[in-house]
């Protein structure tokens, strides 16, 4: 490898592990709390070099939220729950997989964007609208899979696929609060299991789909 493309090569790390950190260091001490200096320690790269990629703290933010979103897209695209053909067997497998990566301590598990938009919503609209679109782009991804199952088993119903994406990410948000509360993932898992009992019951199958 030539001398330039390692020194790009090098570049492009340095940013990658300002990002990365940056995730992890705002999911444990919030925005407000966390430092450039905390970020630069956890990356292991120099304050000289974190403002050689960023402006400042909200700049890095905003292209972390951008990097959690790209992360968690690509991992939800690759969840085993997509190979289902029925879709509420799609939307009932996204909740077991929500559940099989609450397998880590807290702020490794909870949402990078959830948390930021907590504190940040009336004071940096930037990161909230960066916050709200990695969000929304989420649910629009489960909703997909909603108004499938939705149109197969439960057609006059009045609610909208939509909506119930919303709640499905709400009470996934709201459990990470009260983890957060709590120092225990179990309240999610506890959350997580009423949400698909309820779930069943919005799709549930006639008897001739059973015997199909």
């Amino acid at each position: 490898m030539a001398m330039n493309e390692m020194s790009g090569q090098a570049f492009r790390d340095s940013r990658t592990r300002l990002l990365d950190a940056a995730q992890d260091v705002f999911r444990a001490k919030g925005y407000a709390a966390a430092t450039v200096d905390d970020i630069c320690q956890s990356a292991g790269v120099t304050k000289g070099s974190f403002f050689h990629h960023f402006k400042s703290k909200e700049d890095l933010t905003l292209s972390a939220a951008a990097h959690w979103s790209t992360w968690t897209e690509a991992l939800f695209a690759t969840a085993p729950y997509h190979q289902a053909a029925d879709p509420r067997d799609r939307v009932l497998g996204y909740v077991d997989f929500r559940a099989a990566i609450i397998d880590r301590e807290v702020p490794e598990f909870t949402c990078l964007l959830g948390t930021l938009v907590q504190e940040t919503y009336a004071t940096h609209p930037a990161i909230r609208a960066a916050c709200d679109q990695g969000m929304s782009a989420h649910v629009a991804n489960l909703t997909r899979d909603i108004e499938a199952a939705k149109e197969r088993y439960a057609p006059d119903a009045a609610w909208s696929a939509a909506s119930l994406g919303y709640f499905v990410q709400s009470v996934l948000q709201g459990s990470f609060i009260f983890a957060k509360a709590k120092e225990d993932p179990g309240v999610v898992l506890e959350n997580l299991r009423h949400l698909r009992c309820y779930l069943e019951t919005l799709f549930t199958p006639t008897k001739r789909e059973e015997n199909q």
